[in-house]
């Protein structure tokens, strides 16, 4: 395993995210872009609206002004050949592979997504961990967020907060929706340790599912896109009849 993969597991074990620089070639960027587009202009299905989810900013209703404002475009895997082959990468492959210490699988119940970020309707997502709604035999997760375009504050970039993947909270830390309650004092403490890391285009950032983390509004005039893929290690497999074992899963295979 090369150093610099190497120092990026240790930072995703201690932090709860890391930073991949350049995961992503020019190249590769402008085919995936150019789907990504034709997609979402096409309203491919299946998609899911920021109507349907009310966060806070979206619109009330698909009939309402904005309401038609595309959220995600889902199953990202079987939607396009480029879309499946970066998230099945070697690099993605041996850098998990390093991680969990096993083989590696995508699940396709969970992300699986591009998600795409619309000025003005673009909404905020609050403070959460992503293993809420999921079922795993072990809480060892890890979500990949391949940055489409460079991503910042001014345009809804993901915030984490270091080192929370590793603590544990009480229901009541969580609303009924199970986002962090961000008016209690403790809570609002923790989360002034908050950071958002700028990415460049062809970034790519790994979290664990266990690491709090939100999504602010796009305050810019365009679009953005980020294609995101979960992955979990052999041995943790979903738990039966639940959502996340739903679909079939993606063993990541060496070429």
């Amino acid at each position: 395993m090369q150093s610099s993969c190497r120092s990026q597991i240790e930072a995703l074990r201690e932090t709860g995210y890391v930073v991949v620089s350049g995961l992503l070639s020019g190249t590769d960027l402008q085919v995936l872009n150019h789907v990504a587009r034709a997609q979402l202009g096409a309203r491919a299905e299946p998609l899911e609206f920021e109507a349907d989810l009310q966060y806070p900013g979206a619109p009330s209703s698909r009939t309402a002004e904005g309401g038609q404002t595309v959220r995600r475009l889902l199953d990202a895997y079987g939607r396009d050949p480029c879309f499946a082959a970066h998230g099945t990468s070697s690099r993605v492959r041996e850098w998990l592979e390093s991680y969990f210490g096993s083989d590696v699988s995508m699940s396709r119940a969970h992300h699986n997504c591009l998600m795409t970020k619309h000025p003005r309707y673009g909404s905020l997502t609050g403070w959460h961990r992503d293993i809420r709604y999921w079922s795993f035999k072990v809480e060892d997760l890890v979500s990949v967020w391949f940055a489409l375009g460079e991503e910042s504050i001014d345009n809804g970039a993901l915030w984490f907060v270091p080192g929370s993947h590793r603590l544990a909270f009480g229901a009541e830390r969580f609303d009924e929706a199970k986002f962090f309650r961000a008016e209690l004092a403790e809570n609002e403490q923790l989360l002034r340790r908050a950071d958002s890391p700028r990415l460049a285009a062809g970034d790519a950032v790994f979290f664990h599912c266990n690491t709090l983390h939100s999504a602010g509004p796009n305050r810019s005039e365009a679009v953005k896109f980020s294609l995101v893929y979960t992955y979990h290690g052999a041995g943790n497999e979903p738990t039966p009849g639940t959502r996340s074992a739903a679909k079939p899963e993606v063993p990541l295979r060496r070429q």
